[in-house]
């Protein structure tokens, strides 16, 4: 995109990408290619393993080469445990969750940190599409999608796709990062909180591909 490499002689900000995973061998590798191939650097990708049983291990061996690329091992300790370790390792002034099976497009990031330029503004989320397990698209999330001070809208309704959504850092060190004594819904829980302190913006296009499989 014309102007993304340089804004007013500043360097761009790293954004960390963290994508937990739990047996997704068969996914991973589209997920991280999806972040390779960004159009907007510089990245960092975390992949933290919550002591899959699969071939996760020997998949990431080719990607460990890359300085932009690490791989973090633990116990099986859930998502919110994972996604947290993600988080304390990520060095990037924003944040991008991603999940092991789903995938962004290419210029999912170029489009989306720069409404980081309003600083009121915590989270950037996107529109997304739903794919199933060979890829293919099956539908479109059509959802309201607010912007600005959004917490009365997300009581109602969590419009906000996790593996869209971009969080500053700045967001996550006021507000706290997820709570590791919930099993479900810890992304919603995030929101809200962030949304008591922070605006959200929304880019209204498709940014995510969502996988719902077996």
């Amino acid at each position: 995109m014309p102007g993304i490499e340089r804004a007013m002689d500043r360097p761009l900000p790293l954004v960390s990408v963290v994508i937990a995973t739990y047996n997704m061998g068969r996914y991973l590798p589209e997920a991280v290619a999806s972040v390779f191939n960004q159009s907007y650097s510089p990245i960092e990708i975390i992949v933290v393993d919550d002591g899959s049983t699969d071939n996760t291990a020997d998949i990431v061996k080719s990607w460990q080469a890359d300085a932009r690329f690490r791989y973090v091992r633990q116990e099986n300790q859930g998502q919110q445990i994972a996604k947290n370790r993600g988080i304390a390792e990520a060095k990037g002034d924003y944040i991008a969750f991603l999940d092991a099976d789903d995938r962004w497009k290419l210029d999912k990031l170029a489009r989306q940190i720069p409404l980081f330029s309003n600083p009121s503004v915590g989270v950037v989320y996107s529109n997304a599409v739903f794919i199933d397990e060979n890829g293919r698209e099956t539908g479109r999330r059509n959802i309201l999608c607010p912007e600005g001070k959004v917490t009365e809208a997300l009581l109602h309704e969590n419009f906000v796709s996790f593996g869209s959504a971009v969080v500053s850092k700045h967001a996550l060190d006021r507000c706290g990062a997820f709570d590791a004594s919930l099993a479900m819904s810890i992304d919603y829980d995030l929101w809200l909180r962030i949304s008591t302190e922070f605006q959200f913006a929304y880019v209204d296009d498709v940014l995510l591909e969502y996988r719902i499989w077996p």
